[in-house]
Order: structure tokens, then C-alpha cells, then sequence
């Protein structure tokens, strides 16, 4: 069970005994092996304000993913889960340069750390009173008020929303009806609005005929959010857009308005798995056209070619056949594969179920792709490398 935050507890966790209170037990190692006298220690010292104070503790040593300066952040557990990485948020944020902006679902204000600096001005609203306060603790300089996403109480602003995701018991929402506020909720209550809304990737977005642009975005090789752009924010003739990060490198992006013309070919020297990004745009096709590669299968996103993408880890095609188990197992006991990926797309192959039934014996590693090509199932033994 997490930490139930009240009002009181983040006054006191922004006063200066609640800043020494942390600081104490921050010193703790707070380890799986250490919990429960750590937890006697902090009850010791702190007495009833315990329980807020080791809950900060730790979800600040989770936020070092999400946030700058993770150590002067106040949150709750679900706050935490649902914020934007900053590297995103900034990202996106570039979109609001120069413009009056209002976050509906500000929460503790992760977005709102990274419109401040860019926006002309910045509003936060929430209608939980205690992720407020946290926020006004987090995003000193932005303007905060007490609101319902569905009911706006600015004008002229251009809008942001990141609504929540997850049902009381935790569970991620999937359906667009099902997000709280709703997706088609929030487009209705702010017509005329510029407007930009985060969500899951998984959703279903020919269900939102209104969002002008739906980009992808991921970050070191995990798909983060999708954001639908609406209005002035959206850029004109595009209608999905895969953007991708890397900590500490080049970010590059693609859309649907480059071009898409690829070659359907033979397996060549290289296998190559487009950022995930990528494939839930549906911008595979083009994504192949700029770095001169080919599908294997127009319905499979594995790529193949003569040369991989510069700095993308792909795969050396060593040998590859039809797939059966035992043609495999054969295979690898052949080549001495003691270590083994496996990577599976579009045949029901469980890859935690396979691997002990392959009975690996060596001192080789390799990756095998089980994919189809056509409707045989095909597998490829390779080499996993970065050009």
C-alpha cells in the first residue's frame, strides 16, 4: 500500500523541519534487507510523521528517471507513475514557445517545469488539492488554481492536458472513453482551443477524428506517450509523426508526409527493428525509405538491407530457414549459442517458454527472429551489433 498524502503533510514537508526530517532519512539505505528497521528507525525519530516522509524518500529515488533534480521534488506514488520523463516533456514543450499556456491536469507539475521557461505565461489547474500544493512547492513562478479539465477558466490560452490513466485498483486504461477526463470530453470543452493532449500509445487513435496530428515518442528505445496536436500546434499536411530520443544524443523524428517508397526483397546481410515509435505510427514503410532498407513482408515490420541505420542496434543474418523448433535447437547446438535473445513478430511463439525447451549448451551468444515471411514461418540466427 502507498502513502495516502494530505494537505498537512506537504506543509510540513516544505517547511524547514520537513526538509530535515528528509534529509535524515535519506541517509537510511531503505533496501529490501533493511526495510523494517529502517522503518523502526524513521517511527523512532519522526514519530507520526513518518510515513510521508519515508514515502518521499523513496519516490524520489524512483523520479531520478522522470525529473531534474529529483531530490527537491514533492509527489504522490500515482503522480510519479503517470509524469512525463523530462527529456519529452521538453520535447514537446518546444511546441508552446512563446504562447500563453494552460495545463488542465497539472498535478504535481512535471509538464508545467517544462513549459515555464519556453511559454509566454503559465497556468496550472487541478482539482486535487494536495498535488496543488505539491505543485506550487515544485514549479515556483507558475500560476496555480483549483479546476475541473472540462470546465476552462482562462481565454486565449493554448491548452495542454494529460489525463489519468489508470482505474483505482491500478490497472491501465485503454479505451479513449475510459480516460479521466475523457479524450473526447477534453476536445469538446475547449472548441476553438489549440489543444494538446497526452495519452497511452496503445489507444485506438482513428477513434479521435479530431486530433489534427498524432506523434509517437519514445526515449532510449521504449515508445513513452503518444500526444495528439490540435489546431495552430499541429503541423499542416501531417497527420502521424514517430519522434525519437535518446539520453544524451540526437533526437530525429519522421512523419507520414515523407516518402514511403520501399521494396519488398529477399532477406539481406542486415535485420533491422524499427524504434517502436515507429511502428505504432504506422511509418515503418517510411522509416525504410530514408535509410534505404526493405520489408521482408508488407504486413511484418522486421527490415532487411545491405547496411543498417548509423547508430541503431540491428542484426547480422548468420543463417536463417524455416522455423521449427527443432530445425532451430540444431541450429544453435551447431554453433555452440549458449546465450540466446529471442525476438518474436507475427507467430505465437512465447520466447520465456521456447528457451528451456532449446536446451542451450555453449559458449556463443546470438539472437534468433522468429517472424513469417509470406506464411512461412521463418527463423533467423544473428548476431546482435551497432554500426
Amino acid at each position: 500500500m502507498t502513502y495516502t498524502f494530505h494537505a498537512a503533510d506537504v506543509a510540513f514537508l516544505r517547511s524547514p523541519a520537513g526538509g530535515a526530517a528528509l534529509a535524515e532519512i535519506d541517509r537510511l539505505p531503505l533496501t529490501p534487507a533493511s526495510h523494517l528497521a529502517d522503518v523502526a528507525a524513521a517511527r523512532r525519530s519522526l514519530g507520526d510523521r513518518a510515513a510521508p516522509v519515508l514515502e518521499t524518500v523513496l519516490l524520489r529515488r524512483r523520479a531520478s528517471a522522470k525529473v531534474d533534480e529529483p531530490d527537491r521534488w514533492l509527489f504522490t506514488d500515482a503522480a510519479l507513475q503517470q509524469a512525463t520523463a523530462a527529456p519529452v516533456a521538453r520535447v514537446r514543450a518546444r511546441r508552446f514557445a512563446g504562447r500563453a499556456v494552460h495545463d488542465v491536469t497539472c498535478s504535481v507539475g512535471v509538464d508545467l517545469a517544462a513549459l515555464l521557461p519556453v511559454a509566454d505565461r503559465c497556468v496550472g489547474s487541478d482539482l486535487d488539492p494536495v498535488r496543488l500544493a505539491m505543485a506550487a512547492h515544485n514549479v515556483p513562478g507558475a500560476a496555480l488554481v483549483r479546476a475541473d479539465a472540462l470546465r476552462p477558466v482562462t481565454r486565449g490560452t493554448a491548452v495542454f492536458a494529460d489525463p489519468g490513466r489508470r482505474d483505482a485498483a491500478g490497472r491501465r486504461r485503454w479505451r479513449v472513453e475510459d480516460f479521466l477526463p475523457p479524450l473526447d470530453g477534453l476536445a469538446a470543452a475547449w472548441p476553438g482551443r489549440d489543444l494538446a493532449v497526452k495519452c497511452a500509445p496503445g489507444v485506438d487513435f482513428d477513434l479521435l477524428p479530431w486530433a489534427g496530428e498524432v506523434e509517437l515518442v519514445s526515449l532510449d528505445g521504449q515508445v513513452r506517450e503518444a500526444c495528439l496536436w490540435t489546431g495552430e500546434l499541429a503541423t499542416p499536411g501531417i497527420r502521424r509523426r514517430a519522434t525519437v530520443l535518446r539520453s544524451g544524443g540526437p533526437e530525429w523524428s519522421i512523419t507520414d508526409a515523407d516518402s514511403d517508397d520501399c521494396a519488398v526483397v529477399e532477406p539481406c546481410e542486415w535485420l533491422v527493428d524499427p524504434d517502436g515509435a515507429v511502428v505504432r505510427a504506422g511509418l515503418v514503410r517510411h522509416y525504410a525509405a530514408r535509410f534505404g532498407l526493405s520489408q521482408l513482408d508488407e504486413r511484418i515490420a522486421y527490415l532487411t538491407g545491405d547496411e543498417p541505420p548509423p547508430g541503431v542496434r540491428a542484426f547480422r543474418v548468420l543463417e536463417f530457414g524455416h522455423y521449427s523448433e527443432k530445425s532451430l535447437r540444431q541450429t544453435l547446438r551447431r554453433r555452440e549459442v549458449g546465450r540466446l535473445e529471442i525476438l518474436v513478430r507475427g507467430l505465437d511463439v512465447d520466447p520465456n517458454t521456447l528457451r528451456p525447451r532449446l536446451k542451450l549448451n555453449g559458449a556463443n551468444a546470438a539472437t534468433a527472429v522468429l517472424t513469417r515471411i509470406g506464411r512461412t514461418p521463418t527463423a533467423f540466427v544473428c548476431t546482435a551489433e551497432v554500426r
